[in-house]
């Protein structure tokens, strides 16, 4: 993964972190408990893509497993927010963006229900069996309310965040710095590109440029001036007219 994209997610992720940990958690709501880091990696997912996405919900769940006051396996919350990373990363357009906000709100919804059905089913494998005793259907319901009023003050700015690292120029991987050079005149004969071939054509055809000139510097000194060729134009010197014998 890109370092910018580490830069921007791990201090996002932080934040998201204290504040439902600090704030969210104590609020004593009804069901389940308002998921901001949740709508954070879902936000990141949908620019970074499936690969992004699942790494960067692997290190949330993995610092929301050891965060205190955890109280649940090690490894729990990673998995769920890794796959919903990745299964989220994978409606990432083509072209980097989404055209409406229908797709994200689909996605908030079904992150939300797909995360509390992942967590009670992963907890009923280690013998958790706390969903039974608060009701899944409640804890449904209530995460997904909850997650689909902190979407529209969450999602788009995290969005809007990691597309600006997106089109950072030092963020590129081994294409991006050749195509990268190819436009500062380092490619190799692209004409779109303005690669070496291109740029230093001119140079290098037989005749022309810096052996012309040489030949014309030499013609100068030693007094032997090829006959006028058509055009008052010297043989072999090209752009040099009347040249005198000293």
């Amino acid at each position: 993964m890109r370092i910018n994209r580490i830069l921007l997610a791990t201090p996002l992720v932080v934040v998201a972190l204290i504040i439902q940990v600090s704030i969210l958690a104590r609020l004593q709501l009804p069901g389940a408990v308002p998921d901001l880091l949740l709508l954070v990696v879902v936000g990141l997912a949908l620019v970074y893509g499936h690969v992004g996405g699942s790494l960067i919900g692997f290190g949330a769940g993995l610092l929301a497993d050891l965060a205190p006051p955890a109280d649940h396996a090690i490894g729990r919350y990673a998995l769920v927010l890794c796959v919903i990373g990745y299964v989220a990363g994978l409606t990432k357009p083509d072209n980097g963006q989404h055209r409406s906000a229908t797709l994200p709100l689909v996605v908030v919804i079904g992150a939300a229900i797909g995360s509390t059905l992942m967590y009670a089913g992963v907890g009923s494998l280690v013998g958790d069996t706390a969903a039974r005793h608060v009701g899944l259907v409640g804890l449904l319901l209530s995460a997904t309310l909850y997650d689909l009023l902190l979407a529209p003050f969450t999602v788009p700015l995290v969005m809007a965040l990691a597309r600006r690292t997106e089109h950072d120029p030092l963020a590129t991987d081994a294409g991006g710095t050749a195509g990268g050079l190819g436009r500062h005149g380092w490619g190799r004969g692209d004409s779109r590109s303005g690669g070496v071939g291109t740029w230093t054509g001119g140079w290098l055809t037989t005749g022309t440029g810096l052996k012309a000139s040489r030949n014309a510097m030499k013609a100068i000194r030693t007094g032997r001036v090829p006959k006028p060729a058509r055009g008052g134009r010297t043989k072999g010197v090209k752009g040099i007219k009347g040249v005198k014998r000293l």
